[in-house]
Formats: structure tokens, sequence, C-alpha cells
């Protein structure tokens, strides 16, 4: 879905959730815009600790948090193209690599 800030595209979302078989799953809103590229990916892919300076613990990141529910990427189109080609294989595949990790992360039920 498109359109300018403040036309209620989250709340949009939120409807279409509420009224799907995932309702009583989690919805996960992240805005893509809101946050600088690196951490972006971090938030969304999650990561292991020591992955780079500043990662202490493991982090399951937004697409697991989500996982059976809805994750609604909120302008991610000021995403750099590399990110989008990330996001792009993970729905089209329904798996995931946290950032530095070693095994891929399948996630339990298919992105829509």
């Amino acid at each position: 879905m498109t359109g300018p800030s403040g036309t209620g595209k989250t709340m949009l979302a939120r409807a279409i959730h509420h009224r799907s078989s995932r309702r009583k799953e989690a919805f996960v809103e992240v805005s893509c815009g809101a946050l600088p590229e690196t951490l972006l990916e971090s938030e969304l892919f999650g990561h292991v600790k020591g992955s780079f300076t500043g990662a202490v613990a493991n982090k399951k990141g937004k697409f697991l948090a989500a996982d059976g529910g809805t994750i609604f990427l909120d302008e991610v189109g000021n995403a750099s193209p590399a990110l989008q080609v990330k996001l792009l294989r993970c729905w089209k595949t329904g798996s995931l690599s946290r950032w530095e990790a070693i095994r891929r992360l399948r996630l339990t039920r298919g992105l829509y």
C-alpha cells in the first residue's frame, strides 16, 4: 500500500491484520525511514553476540518477533537497494540469516 505520511497506512495494515486468520498473533510495525541503515538491518533480521561492536547479546529481530503474525514495514522505499534485496529474499524464501550468523533461520509460516 502506498500514500503520503499521515494517510492511515498503519491503521489499514492493523485492520487487515485484525480481520485475518493471524489476528491472534503479533502485529509488528517497523518504521524503516526512522532508523539508520545498519541499525535497521539488525532490527529486522537480528544478530548474534559479538557480530559487531556493541552486540553484547543475541537479538532475534523483528521478523522472528512477527513470525506467525504480521510485520508492517513502513517507508520501506527509504531502505537501501541492498537491504531491499535482502527483504525480497526473505519474503520469497521464508527464511532469513541473522547478521553474521552461521545458520539460516526458517520462519514457521509464510510471509504475506
